[in-house]
This record gives structure tokens, sequence and C-alpha cells, in this order.
């Protein structure tokens, strides 16, 4: 396993350098929230800038990111962190107390509600594939409008279990394809993604999953108006062991945001679950946390501010 993520930290900067014409354009993004946190640097393979699209749908958008899935021409990478899970594993080993405090119920601690649902403090990330801006169906729109499909390659050396941190070196493919509008008057954000993970732990099981989300943010929109479709949102991800191929892991989350007026903010609130076998842990992993029961079920509590 560290062999294998010395060779990809390795060649996978070559690649990109192999790819990269005389010409080469390169941007950056920053993305800050509680929860993920992002720096990414984006790298045309051809030299070119991304191109842009001209859609009247998003059918139209899946159907030309799926139509060159294995024709990549660009090359990110990105250094994430997941600031809140990442604090609750610190409040749990420096404030014990507080943390102890927090066990509202037998089954419910406020602080692992807050912060359940990632299993990472932090990951280095390398994407191959395609990215495309496009326009928004109203042209007086204007903002980020961005879709993405490709193969994406995440690692890390560290798992969150019950906000204790275990240490692992771990690694992730994954086929993606994602998109996003971020707009004046509106976020609307979608992933399909499927993948494999492995372990170098032997107490954690590797595993495939398949995942999906949707969000939507209309600002401008009132409460009287498609209450649900409007400014809504979801995700869902279930995890197989590749052992055996059952299911070790289910992960959901619904999401409803209210807007403030007269502002380009919005609260959100994700009501949610995250169910995990006990065949997804094992030897002295299967004591380690709060949750000793032998198919864990743990309830999420998601406030969060979007701007």
């Amino acid at each position: 396993m560290k062999l294998l993520m010395t060779s990809l930290l390795a060649l996978l900067p070559l690649y990109a350098l192999a790819g990269e014409p005389a010409g080469k354009k390169t941007t950056y993004e920053l993305e800050l929230d509680p929860y993920y946190s992002a720096f990414g640097v984006y790298n045309s393979l051809t030299g070119k800038p991304i191109p842009h699209m001209q859609v009247d749908s998003e059918l139209e958008i899946y159907k030309e990111l799926i139509k060159n899935f294995y024709l990549p021409r660009t090359f990110i990478i990105e250094a994430s962190v997941n600031p809140l899970p990442y604090a609750g594993t610190l409040i749990k080993k420096h404030q014990p107390d507080f943390y102890h405090n927090m066990q509202w119920t037998g089954n419910f601690n406020a602080v692992r509600a807050v912060t359940a649902g990632f299993e990472e403090p932090w990951a280095l990330s390398f994407f191959f594939g395609n990215v495309v801006s496009f326009d928004s169906i109203k042209k007086a729109y204007k903002g980020k409008r961005n879709g993405y499909s490709g193969m994406l390659i995440n690692i890390g050396n560290y798992h969150i279990k019950d906000n204790t941190l275990v240490k692992d070196n771990w690694i992730e493919t994954e086929a993606k394809l994602k998109g996003e509008q971020i707009l004046a008057t509106r976020e609307l954000r979608w992933s399909f993604r499927g993948g494999m993970k492995f372990h170098a732990n032997k107490y954690i099981a590797d595993s495939f999953y398949l995942g999906f989300r949707r969000s939507r943010t209309d600002f401008k929109k009132s409460g009287k108006d498609s209450f649900w479709l409007h400014n809504s949102g979801f995700e869902y991800v279930s995890d197989f062991s590749q052992k055996k191929l059952e299911p070790i892991r289910h992960y959901f989350v619904v999401e409803k945001k209210f807007p403030f007026k007269n502002s380009r903010a919005a609260f959100t609130m994700g009501l949610g679950f995250v169910w995990t076998a006990n065949k997804k842990y094992s030897g002295p992993l299967s004591s380690v946390g709060d949750i000793k029961a032998d198919n864990a079920f743990q309830f999420i509590l998601r406030p969060n501010l979007e701007f």
C-alpha cells in the first residue's frame, strides 16, 4: 500500500507535465466551508482554456461530459481538509469532559451528531478528466458554471471513527460526474460517483461504493415558492465490502435551506444518519470509539451557512 501511494505521488505530477504544451493554461481555486475546505490547481493538458458550452438543460451537460469521459483534457491537484469533523476529534481528545457533557441521551452526543459522516480529516486528490463551463438558461446570470467528468484518486493517512483519529494510509479511486452553478441568485450542485477504497490498516474493511448528491439554493425565492424544490438537497452513499459484497455502511442526509432576506446567504439544516455494520471494523478497532452496538446507527445534525 505504501509503495502504491508513493508511486502515485511520483508519477501523477510527471503525467501532468508530460501533457503540458508550452502554452499551458493553469488556474487556481479556493473553497471554504466548515465541513469541506480545499485549494485546487487546474492545469490544462491541451494548452487550451476550459471549453465553453452553449446548453439549454442539465441533460445536455451530462451528455457532453459522458461523451468525453475517456479523453482527459484537464489535470487537477487538490488539498482538502474537513474542519469540523477534525475539530470533533480534537474536542474528544483534549476536552473529554466537555465532550461527555454533550452526551444528551444514551445514543445521542451533540458533538458526534454535528461532525458525523466524514471518514477522514484531510486528503490529497488527483483528477484526470474534463472540465467545461456553460451558460445558464438565463443569460443575465453571471458566476461560476462548471461540469466535471473523469477519474479521481484520493489519498490520506488517517481515518475517523466515532470522533477518534485512527492511523491508516488509505487510497481511493473514483469515477465521477459532477457539476455546479454558482450564480448571483442561485447555487446548484450535483454529483454522481462510484469507486473503491483500500486501507493499509488491516482492521478496516476495503470497500466499493456508489454515491449521489444534489443541492439547490435559491437566494431570491421565498418559502412559498416550491418550498422543497428550490431550497433543498440530499446526499446518499452506500458502501459494500470488497470481500463478501455485503453492505457495511449507509450514509443519508437531507437538507433544507432558509435564505436570508435581501442577502445572498442562507441558513441550512441537514438531518440524516450513518449506519455502520460491525463487519466494517475488526480486531482492536471494534472497541475504538463510543458506539459499541453490533450495527451502529448514528444520527446526523448538520447546521451550516451558505454565501
